[in-house]
């Protein structure tokens, strides 16, 4: 007689099962809510019937099949329907996980899970609500850690999620299987939603903090993109950029938590690791010849990474890629990081010179000031570089940044009491 799944088993299955379970319920049902409220008394059901009667065959599709049936059952006894048979005679009955599992393929439960996802970044939703319901949805991460992580109450975290689940239900998004021309357009949505969340984590100074964590949600939510569709090159680009961002965590903030430039960092500190995964992800996507932004963005990220020492750093192939990334998805972001690549190779004056017309696209932009400012202070122009410094701090996103910065305007200002410009 085989021996019952430990509890650690069955969480590990209920958390991987979750976004196909909810994606097949979303597709029957059509409705946010019950989805969610069937997968949870699936759980329910599954922590009480498999140490009893056995681990099954397929988790995903066990979770659905009770799922599905709790949820009609639910339905009709609220409309004073006859009820569903016993659940032992439901859950128990032998041939019935076959023909569920044959059903989702015959559904391509890989459309599912994309239009899960895709639901979550609906654009009726502001940026912060996609990312809240995708993590509480797709992720199931509880509301009170999804609260502690963007820094809210967590009724008012709830509530986010609330009006966003009630912004879909009114939107009466159409659930039939995406031609390819959609599917792209979703694929799109669904990256940028992904690297939202890694964002919303990379900034945090405390790694082991809840914020912080959205990182590895992250790269699971690429990782689980990636298995379902394993030839979309973008998609490893995405995940390879996020590796190789994440690889620099422990040497990217000081000790009182303020941020090392990415010249300054130890990089005996780097996760040697995950740049090995990063750096054959980047190969495997580059076989395709389809260049993307994540992509690109991932290549200029490894040329940084391959590099043992800063002065070791490739920045003519830096420059290029960036390049590259200007014709792929040109904006003055990137044109700002370029320039960094521009001042190593032809010097301070140059890079300012290019910036100068980004002045008014990102006055209200941290880094753009932050940059202006350290380039200014290199050309001797400190007067000029303490007013790019000071606006920086007003618009700086985390204390670590202001700190950072201060640094650089106390220094100024004690050149200025020796007698500098």
């Amino acid at each position: 007689m085989p021996q019952p799944p430990d509890p650690d088993w069955i969480e590990a299955r209920l958390v991987g099962a979750r976004p196909q379970a909810v994606a097949a319920l979303l597709r029957y049902f059509r409705d946010l809510d019950l989805a969610e409220e069937a997968f949870q008394e699936a759980c329910l059901r599954a922590v009480k019937s498999w140490p009893k009667n056995g681990p099954p065959r397929d988790a995903a599709s066990w979770l659905i099949m009770v799922g599905r049936n709790a949820a009609i059952d639910h339905k009709r006894k609220q409309a004073r329907l006859t009820g569903l048979p016993d659940e032992a005679v439901i859950s128990d009955r032998e041939d019935t996980e076959p023909d569920m599992v044959e059903r989702l393929d015959a559904a391509d439960y890989r459309d599912d899970i994309l239009r899960l996802l895709f639901v979550c970044c609906h654009p009726d939703l502001p940026a912060t609500q996609q990312i809240a319901l995708a993590l509480r949805i797709v992720s199931g991460l509880p509301t009170p850690r999804i609260a502690a992580a963007f820094l809210v109450g967590e009724r008012a975290m709830e509530q986010r999620i609330t009006r966003a689940k009630a912004r879909i239900a009114k939107a009466d998004i159409p659930f039939e299987t995406p031609g390819p021309v959609e599917r792209a357009e979703r694929f799109a949505v669904v990256a940028a939603m992904i690297y939202l969340v890694f964002n919303e984590g990379y900034t945090d100074a405390n790694p082991t903090s809840e914020r912080a964590k959205l990182c590895d949600e992250a790269i699971r939510l690429a990782r689980l993109m990636l298995r379902l569709f394993p030839a979309e090159p973008e998609m490893m680009g995405l995940l390879a950029l996020m590796l190789l961002q994440h690889s620099r965590q422990k040497a990217r903030f000081d000790a009182a938590g303020a941020p090392v430039l990415l010249d300054d960092q130890d990089r005996s500190l780097w996760n040697r690791h995950r740049i090995a995964e990063a750096l054959a992800m980047i190969d495997k996507a580059m076989l395709h010849r389809q260049p993307g932004p994540y992509q690109i963005q991932a290549a200029i990220a490894a040329l940084h990474a391959r590099a043992e020492r800063q002065e070791d750093t490739d920045w003519a192939g830096i420059n290029e890629l960036y390049e590259a990334l200007e014709r792929h998805a040109p904006s003055p972001v990137v044109t700002l990081n370029r320039s960094v690549a521009v001042w190593k190779l032809h010097g301070a004056a140059a890079a300012l010179e290019m910036i100068a017309p980004l002045a008014e696209p990102l006055d209200g932009y941290f880094y753009f000031h932050g940059v202006r400012g350290n380039l200014l202070e290199r050309l001797g122009r400190n007067s000029e570089a303490r007013d790019a410094f000071t606006r920086a701090i007003a618009l700086a996103n985390t204390p670590a940044e202001a700190v950072h910065i201060r640094q650089h305007l106390d220094q100024l200002e004690g050149e200025r009491t020796t007698g500098k410009p």
